[in-house]
């Protein structure tokens, strides 16, 4: 972000904050419409005057905003797989011997001959 323009920052920080704007509301119930697009729109028109004299400050707000989404997105990802994975019966370490699997037995297939 250190080498992009001042108004790309204030862009990116605008739609970083939306996202949290919307997240959270929409997690307490109390997210209207109207009021996202008032937010969005003072947000960007703010950041978008103000792009030169903020831009360290964007940079920051960018990069802490980044840190935070790709973590929560690593942690839910990670969640939701162990979360099928366990749902589905999928044991991937194969530490229990399963009698209905898709997998091949080394055991039962030592009778087939090399076919060169």
């Amino acid at each position: 972000m250190k080498t992009s323009s001042p108004r790309f920052k204030s862009l990116a920080v605008t739609a970083g904050f939306s996202f949290w704007f919307f997240i959270i509301t929409t997690g307490l119930g109390l997210f209207y419409i109207e009021i996202f697009l008032i937010f969005v729109s003072i947000l960007f028109t703010i950041t978008q005057i103000f792009a030169k004299r903020i831009s360290k400050g964007l940079d920051v707000f960018a990069i802490i905003n980044t840190k935070i989404f790709l973590s929560l997105l690593y942690i839910f990802v990670i969640s939701i797989y162990g979360i099928l994975f366990k749902l589905l019966r999928i044991d991937l370490l194969r530490l229990k011997k399963q009698n209905h699997s898709y997998w091949l037995d080394v055991d039962e297939s030592q009778d087939v001959e090399r076919q060169f």
